[in-house]
């Protein structure tokens, strides 16, 4: 099941890249997806569905709020209540030196 996951987030990232933010999904978040999208009864089938409204929905709303940003590498992680997407950020980029200064 794992396979198809990755299938689905390379069409993801396909669409990130036009932005220039890469996406990183760790193991448990791919396991997670995976889990979450299997039915016994549709199989694989409601995948789709989940990683649109686990990961490419939330990612559209941090994208539109500004705090996913163009050339932003996400980090997508999963605890046992869902998915952590967080931006990273280099070393004395704006926000970490702004927070350093605080």
């Amino acid at each position: 099941m794992t396979g198809i996951v990755d299938i689905q987030l390379r069409h993801l990232e396909r669409l990130l890249a036009e932005r220039k933010i890469k996406l990183e999904v760790d193991d448990n978040a791919k396991r997670w997806l995976a889990d979450a999208g299997y039915s016994p009864v549709y199989g694989a089938r409601p995948l789709k569905r989940v990683i649109q409204r686990e990961l490419q929905n939330p990612l559209a709303e941090r994208i539109l709020a500004g705090t996913i940003r163009d050339g932003d590498t996400v980090r997508v992680t999963a605890t046992p209540l869902g998915l952590v997407i967080e931006p990273v950020r280099p070393a004395g980029s704006d926000e970490t030196s702004r927070a350093a200064a605080e």
